[in-house]
């Protein structure tokens, strides 16, 4: 399928572990009846690996990270707070948690989800910092906006340069 410019084949130039938490999410949130998209370009300049939405109307955007240098140089992740309901970093099993405990990405931050290709399991729940309403409406209706026109890429290559 062909993609738009900002509807990348999700995590291409990244690690195939990262690929595989992502995917590990994207199955847990499923479940649950949240659905995700990936590399979500948000209003301030970042980009979230994962954005959900829940039939809640949460927004939950989550961080992957496959290494230790990686989580403890990413110094961005704040960045994520202002544009969603639930932060979660998620990780490969086998990931040493112990950087997780500390006051950058506790408990009080941020949620824990551990993957691998065929699932995930929330470790620690992400504490709930509710969305403004007028953001939580602009937020979705970016969400919705980029999920249809995605599709619509994906169904007509030539919609790539519309916009």
């Amino acid at each position: 399928m062909a993609s738009l410019p900002d509807s990348p084949a999700c995590f291409d130039d990244l690690p195939l572990a990262a690929r595989d938490v992502a995917r590990g999410v994207t199955r847990l949130f499923f479940r649950a009846e949240a659905y995700a998209l990936c590399e979500v370009p948000l209003p301030n300049g970042r980009r979230a690996d994962l954005m959900a939405i829940c039939p809640k109307g949460q927004l939950t955007i989550v961080e992957i990270k496959v290494s230790r240098a990686d989580l403890l140089g990413d110094q961005k992740w704040p960045d994520y707070l202002d544009y969603c309901d639930l932060f979660y970093w998620a990780v490969p099993a086998g990931f040493a948690l112990d950087p997780f405990d500390g006051d950058c990405h506790g408990p009080d931050c941020a949620g824990l989800i551990v993957a691998d290709r065929y699932d995930a399991e929330v470790v620690r729940e992400a504490p709930v910092r509710p969305l403004a309403a007028a953001r939580r409406k602009a937020e979705t209706l970016r969400f919705a906006r980029r999920a249809a026109r995605r599709l619509a890429g994906d169904l007509d290559p030539s919609l790539a340069g519309l916009d």
